[in-house]
């Protein structure tokens, strides 16, 4: 698999700097429910989920019949293949994110030129001599928008998660939730070399004056926790269990929605699915300039990293056909054979 082949890479490159310049590898997550503990829940929850209304649904007349037909449906949808698949992805998507968050936390002790100013610079000759951020403050306010936005932005560390369960839990299509799985892997691994070729903190570290009409929200928590974690770990890093998590350029939060956007269109999701999914591209990078996450500039080498991901990721995985990515059919027969025939081409 291909997104083993990322995240083995990643895995390479963690160690190599922890080694070269002497510093810790963490858990990424912290410490209350650590990544490979509530991945596996979630993965765990997504299983059950697709389970137990396909029982109930069959058995809805006798109740007592219910755990009879939920281990039907167990192996009717749970054959060895399916479960390889999915834990396979879990395993490959948690090391490539967990060696990300850990080189990602490393790039201040490996590169310590901030590109902020010139970044900012690039930003004010593209908005004719404004900054972004202010552009959107006085278009759109500083009130309820400032909530809103911060909505959108946590909404998206949710969707993360919730976008992996789908891929690797919910779709017997495997064609198509490997694709995704390494695309986002793909993004990773281009996203953490930006961070050391060009290091940025974000306007909001770099320029915090620009945001001092925002009224307090969970992301202003969320800013403020990140540069404390910063703080601690520059001072020392085998003092905290803290990883170091500001980095600008490149928007990974965009880089990743663009890949989402590109990946529901390629493998023919509902419509509905596709709309939604660019509009909340649109309120994300949106929501990355407003907050001060990022520079504008960021959005754009976020959204070349999303595209090339999908691109790298349908060449690893086999999706493409002379040249262009394109789903390639390989696996319909999984899919039961009680699945409405319009869901056979992809099953979820």
């Amino acid at each position: 698999m291909f997104a083993g082949a990322a995240a083995g890479a990643l895995a390479v490159a963690t160690l190599l700097v922890a080694w070269i310049y002497q510093l810790p590898i963490r858990d990424p997550d912290g410490v209350v429910v650590p990544t490979y503990v509530r991945l596996p829940l979630i993965l765990l929850a997504a299983i059950l989920i697709d389970v137990v209304p396909r029982a109930v649904g069959r058995s809805w007349r006798t109740p007592a019949a219910i755990p009879r037909t939920s281990l039907a449906v167990t192996r009717e949808r749970w054959k060895p293949p399916q479960l390889i698949f999915s834990f396979s992805g879990l395993g490959a998507w948690y090391l490539s994110y967990a060696a990300f968050r850990n080189l990602k936390s490393y790039v201040p002790f490996v590169n310590d030129h901030l590109w902020d100013r010139r970044l900012a610079d690039i930003d004010r000759l593209l908005w004719f001599g404004n900054d972004p951020a202010t552009v959107l403050h006085d278009v759109l306010g500083t009130g309820w928008m400032a909530s809103f936005m911060s909505f959108v932005y946590v909404a998206w560390i949710v969707l993360v998660p919730v976008s992996l369960a789908i891929a690797l839990v919910w779709t017997r299509q495997t064609g198509a939730g490997s694709w995704f799985v390494t695309a986002i892997a793909v993004d990773w691994v281009l996203g953490v070399a930006t961070y050391f070729l060009v290091p940025t903190v974000g306007p909001i570290y770099s320029s915090p004056q620009l945001f001092d009409d925002l009224p307090h929200t969970y992301v202003t928590t969320l800013e403020q926790g990140m540069m404390a974690d910063r703080v601690q770990v520059l001072a020392d890093p085998f003092a905290t269990n803290a990883v170091q998590t500001i980095a600008a350029f490149a928007s990974l939060h965009v880089g990743i929605m663009v890949t989402v956007c590109l990946i529901v269109r390629m493998v023919g999701l509902a419509r509905w699915i596709q709309v939604t999914s660019w509009v909340f591209l649109a309120l994300t990078e949106l929501s990355t300039i407003y907050l001060g996450w990022h520079f504008f500039v960021d959005t754009i080498g976020g959204a070349v990293i999303g595209a090339a991901a999908v691109w790298i990721a349908a060449y690893g995985t086999g999706n493409h056909v002379a040249g262009r990515p394109k789903l390639v059919m390989r696996d319909s027969a999984d899919v039961p054979a009680d699945q409405p025939s319009a869901d056979r081409k992809l099953s979820a």
